[in-house]
C-alpha cells in the first residue's frame, strides 16, 4: 500500500492518497503570521478507517510544518488526540 501526504494550499487542506486514490483530508487555516497553522478537520474515508491512514496523514501534515519552522494549534480533536499520543510532536505546538 502506497501513502502520500501533500499539501493543497488552494484547499488549505493536507491530503493523502493511497494506492493514487485520496483516502482522506486535514483541513487548516494560517493564522495572519503565517507561522501558526491551525488544524480544524480531519476526515479519513469509510474505506480506509482503521487501516492507519489517519495517524500516516496525521504526521505527515505536521512533519511538514515542522520542517517549514511553523508551529500548530490543534483545534481538530484527531489531530490533537494524536500529537498527545505522540511526545516527540510536542515541539510543533504554539
Amino acid at each position: 500500500m502506497s501513502r502520500n501526504v501533500t499539501d493543497d494550499r488552494d484547499q488549505s487542506r493536507y491530503e493523502i492518497t493511497v494506492d493514487g486514490a485520496l483516502a482522506g483530508f486535514a483541513e487548516y487555516r494560517l493564522r495572519g503570521d503565517g507561522g501558526t497553522v491551525v488544524f480544524t478537520h480531519t476526515e479519513v474515508f469509510p474505506d480506509y478507517e482503521g487501516q492507519g491512514v489517519g495517524g500516516a496523514l496525521a504526521r505527515g501534515a505536521l512533519d511538514d510544518v515542522r520542517s517549514a519552522g511553523r508551529t500548530v494549534v490543534p483545534q481538530c480533536p484527531f489531530i490533537k488526540s494524536w500529537i498527545d499520543k505522540h511526545p516527540d510532536y510536542q515541539d510543533v505546538l504554539a
